[in-house]
């Protein structure tokens, strides 16, 4: 039981080492991720609004296409007019005249605001071009810091984490699964010690008999306010050699 509580131990003197340097990049992997998620719904606003501009175009060549057309029919139409035998045959015709006149300034009126829909998405993607810009060189700014802090430790991180991977192997699946489920909840610190008769991580006074019990180093106690793991200084020392 006592390599046991050394192992854990030893497990979170390695995360705090990488937790450091962890913190020495500051709010820079942050920033990064926020920028970079800027970036991609400008884009994709860019990318939806061309779509937008081109289906416009589409459906303007389809109308263009159909005006021309009834034009021609219109043509046809009021040729004939100077054919017709009777007024049934006349009425019929200026119908036909003036409904294909109609569809003419409908699809003409359609094309005429699509158009300006065009010319407005057009101005919205300029608009939005500088800004996009601005936050691409934001964003190369950050990750060429980040980039340089990273690689300023990167020998002794992966010396760590090379670390942490032979002592996790060692460690027992339940205890490791503990040990996680407190780091995530308590912000990294996952194991204590007692310091003046207090958890050295909630700073609540640990009863006496528990504080001999956790001397024994035969059991693993957790602190009953916090939750974290409870180790003795002798452990703690141990694991630190």
């Amino acid at each position: 039981m006592y390599y046991r509580l050394k192992i854990i131990c030893q497990l979170q003197l390695i995360d705090d080492q990488l937790d450091e340097l962890e913190e020495l990049r500051g709010d820079l992997p942050k920033t990064v991720k926020v920028l970079e998620g800027k970036i991609n719904s400008l884009k994709e606003d860019i990318a939806n609004m061309e779509k937008e501009q081109k289906e416009s175009l589409k459906k303007r060549n389809r109308n263009e296409l159909e005006i021309d057309k009834l034009t021609e029919n219109q043509k046809k139409f009021k040729s004939q007019l100077y054919q017709v035998r009777n007024n049934k045959e006349y009425d019929a015709l200026t119908k036909e005249i003036d409904h294909t006149e109609d569809q003419i300034k409908k699809l003409t009126a359609e094309n005429d605001s699509l158009a300006d829909l065009s010319k407005s998405l057009t101005v919205q993607i300029e608009d939005i071009k500088p800004s996009l810009d601005e936050l691409k060189q934001e964003l190369k700014e950050n990750k060429a810091d980040l980039k340089e802090i990273v690689k300023a430790n990167e020998k002794e991180e992966a010396k760590l984490r090379s670390n942490r991977k032979k002592i996790e192997s060692e460690v027992k699946k339940p205890d490791i699964s503990a040990y996680m489920r407190i780091r995530k909840a308590k912000k990294g610190k996952a194991v204590a010690t007692i310091k003046r008769s207090a958890c050295s991580g909630c700073h609540n006074v640990v009863p006496s008999q528990r504080q001999l019990e956790i001397r024994q180093n035969n059991k693993l106690y957790l602190c009953e306010y916090c939750g974290r793991i409870l180790v003795s200084n002798e452990i703690a020392e141990s694991a630190k050699e």
